[in-house]
Formats: C-alpha cells, sequence, structure tokens
C-alpha cells in the first residue's frame, strides 16, 4: 500500500464511481480498478461494495478513507516542510559580478523560491571553491584543476588577456604573445596551491613573482610592480588598468562543479547550463 493507491482509493471513495474517479485522476478506468482490487486483496478485506445501482463504501472502506486523508495530508505536509528546509552552499571563485551569475541566480529563484541558497566567495588559492574539503555543495569557479573525484561541465569558456598598467609600454598593443611577457614578474600562488591550476595561470611555465591570494591582490601587483596578471576579456577594470589579449594562451574554462549527483545539485547545473548558454552533455 503507497501513497499512489491511497489517492486512487480516495478518488473513487470520494466519487463513489469509478468512471468519475478515473477522470479526476486522468488515468483510464481499468488500472484504477485494478489497483483498488489489489488493494483489497493486500488488506485482506472489501472496501467497496459494487453493484448494479453503484458504488458504496463498505464500513472498512469508510475507515480506510478517513486515514487515508489524514496520511495524505500529512505527506504533504512533510514534503512542504522539506521543502522549505531544502539548501545549497554554492562555490563561487573571485568574481560574483559574472552576468552569468546573475541570470542563475534570477532563473534558480523563479523556480526554486523555497530552496535556501548559501553563498561562499572562494579566493584564487582553491579552484574547487570548497567542494574538496566539504564547505560546499556546487562551485561556480573555473579550470584547470585536479578533477579527481568531482563532476564538471564547462558553462563557457573566455579568451584571455594581459593586465597592464595604462602607462605599460606593452598596453597600446592590439595584441600580445608570450614572449612579449617573458622577462615580466608573473603573479604566484601560496604554496600547496593545485599545480594544475598555478600552472595554467602561469601560461605552463616556471615563473617568479609575488604571492597572491585575491584578485584585488592580483591588481594590485600589476599597479605596483608592473607583475603580469591575466584576465578574461572583457571584465571591468579600474581606469589605471587594460587587458591586452593574448593571441597564445589558452581560454579559460567557466565550469560548474560537484562531487554529490543529488537531484538539487543536478537541477542547479542544468540551470547553470542555460543561463551560461552552454551546450548539454
Amino acid at each position: 500500500m503507497d501513497l499512489r493507491t491511497l489517492r486512487y482509493f480516495v478518488a473513487v471513495a470520494e466519487e463513489l464511481h469509478f468512471g468519475r474517479a478515473a477522470s479526476r485522476l486522468h488515468m483510464s478506468q481499468p488500472p484504477l480498478s485494478r489497483a483498488i482490487r489489489q488493494l483489497e486483496a493486500d488488506l485482506g478485506t472489501t472496501l467497496l461494495n459494487r453493484s448494479a445501482a453503484g458504488v458504496s463504501l463498505t464500513a472498512a472502506g469508510a475507515t480506510l478513507l478517513t486515514e487515508a486523508r489524514n496520511l495524505l495530508a500529512q505527506s504533504e505536509q512533510v514534503r512542504a516542510r522539506v521543502t522549505a528546509a531544502a539548501s545549497l552552499t554554492v562555490g563561487i571563485l573571485a568574481d560574483s559580478t559574472d552576468p552569468g551569475i546573475a541570470r542563475l541566480a534570477d532563473s534558480y529563484r523563479r523556480l526554486h523560491p523555497n530552496v535556501t541558497i548559501t553563498i561562499r566567495e572562494a579566493d584564487l588559492t582553491d579552484p574547487t571553491c570548497g567542494l574538496r574539503s566539504g564547505l560546499v555543495d556546487v562551485a561556480i569557479t573555473r579550470a584547470p584543476f585536479d578533477r579527481s573525484g568531482l563532476q564538471l561541465h564547462e558553462l563557457r569558456s573566455d579568451p584571455l588577456g594581459a593586465v597592464l598598467r595604462v602607462d605599460d609600454p606593452l598596453a597600446s598593443r592590439e595584441q600580445l604573445k608570450l614572449a612579449d611577457l617573458a622577462d615580466r614578474p608573473w603573479f604566484q600562488f601560496p604554496p600547496g596551491t593545485d599545480p594544475l591550476w598555478q600552472s595554467f595561470w602561469n601560461a605552463g611555465e616556471p615563473r617568479e613573482g609575488p604571492i597572491v591570494r585575491a584578485v584585488q591582490e592580483c591588481l594590485q601587483a600589476v599597479l605596483w610592480n608592473g607583475t603580469i596578471g591575466l584576465a578574461p576579456l572583457g571584465h571591468h577594470l579600474s581606469a589605471e588598468l587594460v587587458v591586452v589579449p593574448v593571441e597564445d594562451l589558452p581560454p579559460s574554462p567557466v565550469v560548474a562543479a560537484w562531487a554529490d549527483p543529488n537531484p538539487l545539485i543536478q537541477t542547479f547545473v542544468q540551470l547553470a547550463r542555460t543561463a551560461y548558454g552552454a551546450s548539454p552533455e
């Protein structure tokens, strides 16, 4: 005896007519009749009197109707409480001003108003945004990084450029190559940072430069020391800085990353694909 069968029985008991009950349940009559027969067999008693004059409840049927109504009402209360308690912690890497995040927040709020979302903005030292340490359920971040034990879906791929001071001799160039930047200091992440992540932001070469942990620290390193920073093209920077495209840099993929493929996370990732214009898997 399950909730679906109880819903079938309540419909028949209230309508006292199999045809009307089937129409109310948006199903055909034969499977409804079979379900009620099976329910009677499971309970070992007759619930409905069937005759040419119509359908009526037996004493057992009347008792079950009262109990079934209570059970179904309780199940809806449980569903409402569980939905209200549902929550996700979302990790975002460094830049929550990305328009994709704004679109995702808007669509998720409209479709899932009862899910509480907590945002954790991570610094540049952890590209998983806390996934590995269990601080978040799902992350909107950038690859590449060690993805063992994680699932990733690419949402967008951004071309990169070098962040320079406006008075830098290279700032007026329309495009740069990595060779143009070879003699400059490049920002470094602290020891223990994912090596794939560090290598990507150093364009695959061993570099030297100041250690940074956050986007603002990177920008300040450029302003104060002429350090080479990298940023996606189109990001808004202060008037003292420019981003010049670097033609031989690979693009930076924006990804959704998660470890536990539960339904709440899967729904979030699907909406993220839509918000970022990504193709489905």
